[in-house]
């Protein structure tokens, strides 16, 4: 968590001599905070808190010039991160209350194939009851009633495959994503795919900064792999234009406002993960083949230490011998390694 503290400063003092960028990363991070209740009163004590602690470490070269600045930064950005959550409400909910009407329609979709798929039961079992009373007819007139009956089988089977064929259109945001996609000419990027797979979770947690982080890190992995040019606004375009369909009646220019908010900060941060996770992956097999078995067993020791100073209660659940819990940590490294190479 100070690394996350230090890293958001270290960006806000990078940025506070262009405006443009400065309100960029503000807004980001803002964007990061809005499942915390960001008040007034708490920005007044992390704003003190790091100013002491300036003044504590830098004594006399602390000048009240430099505290000046430093309150008036970090009031700037306390102040934008209250704005971003008190305004940016509305838009979560428009994005929560659409993104469940596309859901619904795929609901109602399968609700009406499984009717179909009932009435379609009901007449093949009363079509076999008045088999069984023709079965009483003589020869001739069975045979004919059978070929009249296939006649008209055959007709009616004709129409009414047309007529499904004719009443199916897409009707799920998947179905009217891939069919926009083809229809707006991008039928051949693959990568939107996995886009699509990951969708669903980051607008259902769109509330949730920290899981909608996971599933941006967990989607730049797999795009990563992606061989091709991968152009995040062609997705908007489908996206949006999927959901005007799916949303037809409720849909106006603060859904698209809305719906465009949460796309650039998504494409922000998977922008961000742009070619790291080869960089990462070679790194980090490296440092873990370059350990002894010393520096192993020490790195064992700390994963756990650290783990049960975060999450007490987990001493509860790992009560095995030291053997055990160094195996569980070379898992995790595996499993690490492996999540990079297949994810």
């Amino acid at each position: 968590m100070a690394m996350r503290h230090m890293g958001g400063i270290n960006n806000i003092v990078n940025a506070m001599h262009t405006p443009a960028a400065l309100k960029t990363i503000v807004e980001s991070l803002g964007f990061q905070h809005l499942d915390l209740d960001v008040t007034v009163p708490r920005v007044i004590i992390f704003r003190d808190a790091i100013v002491d602690f300036l003044g504590m470490e830098l004594e006399a070269r602390f000048t009240s010039r430099a505290k000046s600045g430093w309150q008036s930064i970090l009031n700037y950005t306390g102040g934008a991160y209250i704005y971003v959550r008190r305004e940016y409400a509305g838009r979560l909910k428009i994005i929560a209350s659409s993104w469940a009407t596309a859901n619904k329609k795929a609901k109602e979709f399968e609700d009406a194939q499984e009717g179909d798929g009932d009435e379609a039961v009901e007449g093949g079992e009363a079509d076999k009851e008045g088999g069984e009373t023709k079965g009483e007819m003589d020869r001739g007139s069975k045979e004919d009633s059978k070929s009249a009956a296939r006649a008209t089988g055959t007709q009616a089977s004709g129409e009414k495959s047309f007529q499904i064929n004719s009443m199916i259109v897409p009707t799920t945001f998947n179905e009217m994503f891939m069919f926009n996609s083809a229809v707006m000419g991008f039928s051949n990027s693959v990568w939107m795919q996995e886009v699509l797979e990951s969708f669903d979770d980051m607008a259902s947690n769109v509330q949730n900064s920290y899981r909608l982080q996971e599933e941006c890190d967990t989607l730049g992995l797999r795009l990563a792999k992606y061989r091709g040019t991968v152009n995040l606004s062609e997705f908007k375009s489908v996206m949006l234009a999927s959901l005007r369909s799916l949303v037809p009646k409720d849909w106006n220019s603060a859904h698209e406002v809305a719906w465009t908010w949460l796309w650039e900060n998504v494409e922000r941060m998977l922008t961000a993960l742009m070619g790291k996770p080869q960089v990462q992956e070679k790194a980090f097999e490296s440092f873990i083949m370059s350990l002894s078995e010393d520096s192993r067993n020490y790195l064992r020791r700390q994963v756990f230490k650290s783990f049960f100073a975060l999450a007490p209660a987990g001493q509860d659940y790992f009560k095995q011998s030291s053997t055990r819990l160094y195996w569980i940590t070379d898992q995790v490294v595996a499993m690490t390694i492996e999540i990079y190479k297949d994810p």
